[in-house]
């Protein structure tokens, strides 16, 4: 992939593309968000294939940003308080190792901070039970296909925007008020 001049991704699976992605797209910094798959075997993989749960992909978000705007330690605080790093290839309803919490690092100094994170949100016990959260090296990124992209901002009135995504922004802006555009 061809990256602005300036620019870092940051790729992160933390279940469902649509919730994820809808939650990036609001941070001050973030210049694009794609939903897609990562982290399988499969070539050019669809979301019918994903869906199997056999292809090894997870449904993943690669961000550009802009680390002068937003830094990397922020992406990682957002993404672990928008999904449950607890659950082993589950968030909420959607079951699958599609859904896995995991993290792909495209350079040494993110892969240190993802296990700083880690290490020190499991030190506090942010959470009762333990991070299942894996950290991997970036691999092939596929573009999940057009109608995923701005999902939750072209389908805002379907059921499952109403009740999944809605309240992940609404805790969004309510604790994170001073790093939204």
């Amino acid at each position: 992939m061809n990256i602005e001049e300036g620019k870092e991704i940051a790729t992160f699976a933390g279940g469902c593309f649509w919730c994820t992605e809808a939650v990036f797209l609001e941070i001050k910094g973030v210049e694009k968000v794609v939903s897609g798959y990562t982290g399988g075997t499969t070539k050019n993989p669809s979301y019918r294939e994903i869906g199997t749960g056999t292809t090894g992909h997870a449904e993943a978000i690669e961000i550009t940003y802009d680390p002068k705007l937003v830094q990397y330690k922020d992406l990682l605080e957002i993404f672990f308080s928008s999904h449950n790093p607890t659950t082993l290839n589950r968030q909420g309803a959607d079951v699958g190792t599609q859904y896995r919490s995991e993290i792909f690092y495209h350079s040494e100094a993110q892969k240190k901070e993802a296990e700083e994170y880690i290490e020190l949100i499991e030190k506090e016990k942010l959470y009762e039970d333990p991070i299942v959260t894996v950290i991997s090296p970036a691999v092939v990124f596929y573009k999940a296909e057009e109608y995923h992209q701005n999902y939750y901002n072209e389908n805002s009135s379907q059921g499952y925007c109403q009740m999944v995504i809605a309240p992940k922004l609404e805790k969004l802006r309510k604790y994170y008020k001073s790093k939204l555009k």
